[in-house]
């Protein structure tokens, strides 16, 4: 950092400190203000004088121009700076070391007197821009980009603080200092990006000085959005001219213009016309500036305030675009070439500086404008010799309808630039563009793509090349068939496969995937692309390669309609899902692997147990470690979850997270294949499938899940194909289905998935008459009970297992009616294990579901006592067929329901404390309802132990009085059915109590 201090001399000696301007042949507007009366001093005095008037007839055109003003409105359709201006920065960098010139005068003020006449208040503001032009220099050498874009960032802030402090004349030698920084052109590559964030700085200072105004003319009420100059005070005025005169009254050109150009939209306080006035003016003052880049670079902030501003006056933007291509030949001229020698750029890359500021201006003046306004644009250009540069923004800029009707015509042009100056298949690029949003006439488009892809397959550079061909892959996918899409990816692969080229272009190969995906829905047609599948090899990047396959399943699920068994579709989609679940970083051990054979770290591994039935001799057997159907059945093996590294840090627990929502995500798409694979009658390829995919997708439980289903699915659908009466190559594929869903379920690490799987397996087993199947899927169910937890997350949060338990233990019990008893295993087995786990259980403390499991099993226990069960497994006997009714039976069955009544009033007996008094009444009266609905009233001890239960129901006033009114009514209603005439004297006993 150096600083200097230049003294004050006389206002004839000082000269530009712009390089830029001193072409500019205007005399000085400030040369004589020190002789007599100046000239912003009688355009003060010619403003004051000066009474705006409206008659009736002119306020009529006033009208008509307000409503064309409004019709010609920017609308939505029109892209907005703010959206180009992030990707200029992220464009044009530099690795160059930046400066940053400051001339910061001092900020003493200079007091005067009331009494001053206008020229002496004219001779002090000019003072003070002295000591702003002339004052201490500041310059800031060796900034990296970052620290220079930190720097005006700095400068930004430093003018939003001097004018929240009043300080306006700081702030605005700040805004001219920023805007001399323009003029500088030393690191060229990064000047579009100077460009971008000075003009952030000029307007800021626009706005703070337009809304400074506007305040002022809030008093007594708000200015309203289309005011008039007469709605404007005079205090307001005079403030508004005294920017204009301070702004007039800076020496140089191009801080003098951007300031003014950024309080353009502050002319309308002044006059109805300042605006239509001033932008000619303005436009007309670009023309001193020498150097072609910066002149273009003003054209467009130019353009872009006169959008926003007064986007109705179109001759200033024509003007601006007819007088830069009057300037175009200095881009080729000697000083130019010059500079670009001493700075070592070559001008491909110094014409692209030119392209924001080109397209910018273009698009200003093509905005709505007419086909033949359009078509004289075009011409112009054509006439210009290296016109690449122009034609290139005319093609970005124009309407792609009028690009596309006239692709022929454009492709001439490019075929006749100069291939040095700016590279032809950059121009193709830009017409594809064009091309991609609007369609040429039919009988042109191969002619087009020929031509096109002529020049684009011939670029030497791989990401040149695929820049260019990213783009026409959607014209040919538009318009062509897979032939051509094909050829198209043939030759991607030819130029990005050598040394690896592809690896830097993942981002425009998942652009060219998108575009394919986007018109080809038919994945019979897409895969049978010669070069499709070697195109999604050349993504070797996991994380990229995932994304593809992803978008690849999310197309194929959101347009497949019908399901489908086309092998080649099948096998590709395999494939990708493969990929896919191969990308989890599996945190699942070496155990759970899908292996051919028993486990040999696992000795307690399950096995279908292996014995007929004897009152079925057709009963099959269930394989143990193979399927009938497929030798090569591979077991599932039971797994668990790999110990985490102790030096993992807290911080993982995000990552794991991660990890889940992306196994999530990839298991919903896999599962939506899965849904659509169907074979039809062919059922044993579906299983050979299942079974395929289930040793392919071994990591994603979701998945495991979904393969289950479907295997359940197919038993059902064979029994229902086969009408209920399986043939013998039937009861063996849905033994096989069994086998296969009893052998991977142990796989499952959720405990909740297990059982209700274990439970709805065994349920399709039973209804297949896979007896000794569904048999091994309950007891299965029954021995991992022990293993539920008591409470388990759900999003983050503990929650009790108990109402699961509960409702699974009910839906398991009525399953239980219509599983007849094994001949081995003795009476009721099933019901007695499934209690035994119950009792053995560990529950929650101060918890009654163990008593209300107990009194669930009552009604199951008085359904099986029924001489006719309630319901029946079509082709498969109950116990009420085993026994027939057998006096053992039903001795065995009340012998139980003594045992469970008893532990319920064990339990009822130990509530009698106060806290337990609501739990004990709620559970009395749940016992009662079982006993009333199930039990034989007859037996006087029954009936007086229903009594005990009401009253204790009701002792303390807890019951709900509404139930047991509703209760009551309908006692009285049965007991007026002659053979329940003895619910008539229960009645009697029966009284209301509440707590009230």
């Amino acid at each position: 950092v150096t600083d200097s201090r230049s003294r004050r001399g006389g206002r004839k000696g000082s000269t530009s400190s712009s390089s830029s301007s001193s072409s500019s042949v205007a005399p000085d507007p400030l040369s004589s203000m020190l002789e007599g009366t100046d000239p912003l001093s009688l355009f003060a005095a010619a403003s004051a004088s000066e009474t705006p008037t409206l008659s009736h007839s002119s306020s009529s055109v006033e009208l008509g121009r307000k409503r064309r003003e409004n019709e010609e409105e920017v609308g939505a359709d029109f892209e907005p700076w703010s959206a180009k201006r992030g990707e200029i920065l992220a464009r044009f960098t530099t690795t160059e070391k930046l400066s940053i010139n400051l001339f910061m005068g001092s900020d003493k003020s200079k007091a005067s007197s009331p009494s001053s006449a206008v020229s002496e208040k004219v001779r002090t503001r000019l003072e003070e821009l002295d000591d702003l032009e002339e004052g201490s220099q500041r310059e800031l050498l060796n900034l990296s980009q970052q620290d220079y874009v930190n720097r005006i960032e700095e400068l930004n802030q430093s003018l939003k603080e001097a004018w929240a402090s009043d300080q306006k004349v700081k702030a605005l030698k700040i805004v001219i200092q920023c805007s001399k920084l323009l003029s500088d052109t030393s690191v060229i590559q990064f000047y579009p990006s100077k460009f971008v964030l000075i003009t952030d700085i000029l307007d800021t200072f626009g706005r703070l000085v337009y809304d400074r105004i506007w305040s002022m003319c809030s008093d007594p009420r708000p200015l309203p959005d289309s005011f008039s100059v007469d709605d404007v005070n005079d205090t307001a005025k005079e403030t508004c001219l005294n920017w204009f005169f301070k702004i007039a009254s800076i020496r140089e050109l191009i801080p003098r213009l951007y300031v003014e150009a950024a309080i353009l939209k502050c002319n309308r306080f002044l006059n109805k016309t300042g605006i239509q006035e001033t932008l000619p003016r303005l436009t007309a003052m670009i023309r001193g500036i020498g150097d072609p880049l910066v002149a273009v670079y003003a054209r467009a902030y130019l353009c872009r305030v006169g959008m926003e501003v007064a986007p109705h006056l179109k001759d200033s933007l024509n003007k601006n675009f007819f007088d830069l291509l009057a300037s175009f030949r200095q881009i080729h001229g000697d000083t130019v070439q010059n500079q670009l020698v001493i700075q070592r750029v070559e001008i491909p890359v110094y014409l692209t500086l030119y392209s924001p500021a080109i397209h910018w201006i273009l698009q200003c003046v093509a905005y709505r404008a007419p086909d033949v306004l359009l078509t004289e644009m075009m011409e112009r250009c054509k006439k210009l010799g290296n016109n690449a540069l122009l034609l290139n923004s005319v093609m970005w800029a124009f309407r792609p309808e009028f690009v596309a009707a006239r692709a022929t015509d454009f492709i001439g042009m490019i075929k006749d630039c100069d291939e040095a100056g700016f590279p032809k298949h950059l121009l193709f690029g830009s017409l594809g563009r064009s091309l991609a949003c609007a369609d040429p006439p039919e009988s042109e488009r191969l002619p087009i793509l020929n031509e096109a892809w002529k020049v684009i397959t011939k670029v030497r550079s791989p990401q040149d090349y695929i820049n260019c061909a990213e783009i026409w892959v959607e014209f040919t996918c538009r318009h062509f068939t897979k032939r051509e899409v094909n050829t198209v990816l043939a030759d991607i692969i030819k130029h990005m496969t050598p040394d690896r080229a592809f690896e830097d272009a993942y981002p425009q190969l998942q652009s060219v995937m998108k575009k394919i995906l986007t018109y080809f829905h038919n994945f019979s047609v897409l895969f049978s692309m010669e070069k499709f599948l070697p195109f999604l090899d050349m993504f070797q990047k996991d994380s990229v390669r995932v994304e593809v396959c992803k978008s690849i399943m999310d197309v194929f699920i959101k347009h497949q309609q019908e399901p489908t068994r086309d092998p080649v579709i099948l096998n590709a989609l395999l494939h990708v899902c493969k990929t896919m679940h191969d990308s989890v970083k599996s945190f699942i051990s070496a155990h759970r692997t899908l292996a051919t054979g028993r486990c040999p770290q696992d000795t307690a591994h399950r096995t279908l147990p292996t014995r007929r039935c004897p009152r079925d001799a057709a009963h099959g057997t269930l394989p143990t470690g193979h399927c009938p159907q497929d030798a090569a059945h591979r077991t599932l093996l039971a797994g668990q979850f790999c110990s985490v590294d102790d030096s993992q840090s807290s911080s993982d627990t995000e990552v794991a997270l991660t990890v889940e929502d992306e196994k999530r995500s990839l298991a919903l798409l896999i599962n939506g294949f899965i849904r659509m694979v169907s074979f039809g009658r062919d059922f044993e390829q579906q299983l050979s499938f299942c079974v395929e995919a289930r040793a392919t997708f071994c990591n994603l439980e979701p998945v495991i899940i979904q393969l289950i289903h479907t295997v359940n699915q197919l038993a059902m659908e064979t029994r229902r194909v086969m009408g209920g009466s399986h043939s013998r190559k039937t009861a063996a594929f849905v033994r096989a289905c069994a086998a296969y869903s009893f052998i991977t379920i142990p796989s499952l690490t959720s405990i909740f998935s297990r059982l209700h799987l274990y439970l709805l397996s065994g349920q399709v087993a039973l209804a297949n008459q896979c007896l000794s199947q569904a048999d091994a899927f309950l007891k299965a169910a029954v021995s991992i009970l022990p293993e539920v937890p008591r409470t388990f997350n759900v999003e983050g949060k503990q929650r009790s297992s108990e109402a699961f338990l509960l409702d699974f233990i009910n839906n398991f019990l009525s399953t239980l009616l219509v599983v007849p008893d094994h001949p081995e295993q003795g009476v009721l087995y099933l019901v007695r294990g499934l209690l035994n786990m119950v009792q053995d259980y560990t529950w929650e403390d101060n918890s009654d579901a163990k008593v209300r499991v107990y009194i669930s099993a009552l009604p199951l226990l008085a359904a099986m006592s029924q001489e006719s069960y309630l319901y029946t497994i079509p082709k498969v006997d109950s116990n009420e067929t085993l026994y027939g009714g057998d006096p053992k039976f039903i001795a065995e069955i009340s012998k139980l329901c003594e045992t469970l009544i008893g532990q319920v009033l064990d339990h009822l007996k130990t509530l009698g404390r106060e806290e337990g008094m609501r739990r004990q009444g709620s559970l009395a009266f749940a016992l009662f309802s079982i006993l009333l609905a199930h039990g034989d009233l007859r037996n006087n001890k029954l009936n007086q132990l229903a009594v005990n239960l009401w009253n204790l129901s009701h002792k303390n006033g807890y019951c709900d009085t509404r139930s047991s009114v509703r209760t009551l009514e309908h006692i009285k209603q049965q007991a007026q059915q002659p053979e329940l005439s003895h619910l008539s004297d229960m009645l009697l006993r029966l009284s209301l109590q509440s707590r009230a």
